[in-house]
């Protein structure tokens, strides 16, 4: 059997050697369309490559993703988190987990993971190819025939894992063969804000922030860092993927409302601020910052609502008062455009979802060909999720490709 991996990446890679492992009869070829392999994985994380999340319940797990929650829920009962350490560590890969349940390897380098699946398709003997685009595929009475630019495969069986495309071209391919493709549009990245004088406090981080769009429920919550650009960080890249279309269909231009005291709602805030003036009352407002944020960006707060730093706590009008307040709580920006996030580009679309078994990941459409990865209308957050999904998906097809 002839085995046809397009695509020379986290789910590429994942499935020719899960589909070989599950065949050793099979030949097994990963096509990639660049020179070289894994590239995403060499850059991800910052080079660190974030392999998974230590969520290992398979339903919280399905939560992190604003697209395909429900599917992947039932394919985490294949293979999850957990299944993925195990994978990694029985191979030889030492892994850390962190605070934030982000698992690196313990190298803190993601050539350590590129080494060990090259390593895993060389003593499994599965081809790689490298410079192959494929430009069309084409079901045959035996299977399927693949044309690259100066090449032509022939394939018993196919596993799409061509990733996220960022145009509907790079995806019209899979829907001359019958599947109906949601139009991608970009998720996780961070927002711009020209006009926005905040952007002088670049460098600093709030551990702990909400943030929404206003006129939206959509919510993105934890560390918010402020760039020279604008803003970043998990509670933005986080906003930035639940609402990935609806950003889009506003052009990137919205406003955003921050809570800079995470879920502190105005009562709560008023008693806080009620005690401060009662106990430190004489001391300078701009000398006591009695919230978890830096003081450069509580001075910035008092200045936005013309309080001079001189002023003490006691001195504190009730106008004044009701405007720090909302500014604590609902602090508004205005955003102009978007920067994608490092070069780790996300995309939120894809082949629909309805048109693939989640049990096999076997096209309905096309008998025979198989999907893996974010080619498929699936993204999570930040996290190691989106890797997570590669692994998932590229194990189940591997193994249904091999088998079936």
């Amino acid at each position: 059997m002839k085995i046809i991996v397009i695509g020379g990446g986290a789910a590429g890679f994942f499935a020719a050697i899960s589909a070989k492992e599950h065949n050793l009869e099979a030949e097994v070829t990963i096509l990639e369309k660049t020179s070289k392999f894994l590239g995403k994985v060499k850059i991800s994380g910052g080079g660190r490559c974030n392999v998974t999340n230590a969520t290992f319940n398979s339903r919280l797990l399905s939560e992190n993703y604003p697209r395909g929650e429900k599917f992947l829920r039932k394919a985490f009962e294949v293979f999850n988190a957990s299944s993925m350490v195990e994978w990694l560590e029985t191979r030889g890969v030492a892994l850390k987990t962190y605070h934030d349940n982000c698992i690196f390897p313990l190298s803190n380098d993601s050539q350590t993971i590129i080494d060990c699946f090259m390593s895993e398709a060389r003593r499994l003997h599965i081809n790689l190819h490298s410079c192959q685009s494929v430009e069309e595929i084409k079901p045959t009475a035996k299977g399927f025939r693949i044309h690259c630019h100066d090449t032509e495969y022939d394939a018993d069986r196919v596993i799409v894992t061509t990733g996220g495309q960022p145009k509907m071209s790079g995806l019209l391919w899979l829907e001359d063969v019958g599947h109906q493709i949601i139009p991608p549009v970009p998720s996780l990245f961070t927002f711009n804000m020209p006009q926005e004088p905040i952007r002088d406090l670049m460098g600093i981080v709030v551990e702990k922030a909400r943030v929404r769009i206003e006129g939206q429920k959509l919510v993105g919550q934890g560390p918010l860092l402020v760039t020279h650009w604008g803003m970043s960080g998990p509670a933005i890249l986080q906003l930035s993927a639940w609402g990935a279309r609806i950003l889009a269909e506003k052009e990137y231009r919205c406003a955003i409302l921050v809570n800079w005291l995470d879920e502190t709602k105005e009562e709560e805030l008023r008693v806080l601020i009620t005690q401060v003036i009662k106990e430190h009352g004489a001391k300078m407002m701009s000398n006591l910052n009695p919230f978890a944020m830096p003081n450069r960006l509580w001075v910035y707060l008092l200045e936005k609502n013309e309080i001079k730093t001189s002023l003490r706590w006691n001195e504190l009008g009730g106008k004044a008062l009701n405007k720090l307040i909302n500014t604590l709580i609902n602090d508004r920006y205005v955003v102009q455009g978007k920067t994608t996030f490092k070069e780790e580009f996300v995309t939120a679309g894809g082949v629909d979802l309805q048109d693939i078994s989640v049990q096999t990941m076997e096209s309905k459409k096309c008998p025979g060909l198989f999907f893996a990865g974010e080619v498929m209308d699936i993204d999570g957050i930040t996290g190691g999720f989106n890797f997570q999904s590669a692994w998932t998906t590229g194990f189940i097809a591997g193994k249904s490709a091999g088998l079936l």
